[in-house]
């Protein structure tokens, strides 16, 4: 699927994307559901995150978190409150710290509470896109706060793409698991 480019496709590709990861976990075994994420023996599985997210809750939470940014961002900018969509102290160079946090904050969450959560935050965030227009969503410069990019890109990389994120790892996680 081509990376939307309106109001239409990126509420269609968000959803889309949504129900396959929820497909996806479906198929899992409640072992499977259960056990630890362990990509350390996986060449190419290098980046940060392989070795963070330890089970499916670390992943949902993740997801959430990120909507939970998208949300936030856009609410305080829209009260005139400038804030950058990372919050402080992190950037684009330190969101990797900013994700350890993420994880760190919800050790004491629970698979069924992360799927709640996150379950709720896509409706939020399908509920905020229903605000915009596409120009709104996919023209530069219409927010000043956005910067150089556009507010539907940010829409499209914290719903579609990290849905997609997030089912690669668990693709990942089932091959291990069933010993393919």
């Amino acid at each position: 699927m081509p990376r939307p480019t309106t109001k239409q496709d990126l509420i269609l590709a968000a959803n889309q994307q949504f129900d396959k990861l929820w497909n996806l976990i479906e198929t899992m075994s409640e072992e499977e559901k259960s056990a630890v994420l362990d990509f350390d023996d996986n060449i190419g599985k290098g980046e940060a995150h392989w070795k963070r997210d330890k089970n499916l809750r670390d992943v949902l939470i993740h997801l959430h978190e990120w909507h939970r940014l998208l949300l936030n961002w856009v609410s305080s900018n829209q009260k005139g409150e400038a804030k950058p969509f990372l919050p402080e102290p992190y950037n684009w160079k330190t969101y990797g710290d900013m994700n350890v946090m993420f994880w760190e904050k919800h050790q004491a969450t629970s698979y069924d509470e992360a799927k709640e959560m996150l379950c709720d935050s896509h409706k939020n965030v399908l509920a905020l896109i229903e605000q915009f227009s596409t120009e709104e969503l996919f023209t530069k410069k219409v927010f000043s706060w956005v910067g150089g990019s556009t507010l539907g890109s940010y829409c499209v990389s914290v719903t579609a793409s990290h849905y997609d994120w997030a089912m690669k790892k668990i693709k990942a996680h089932i091959k291990i698991c069933r010993g393919k």
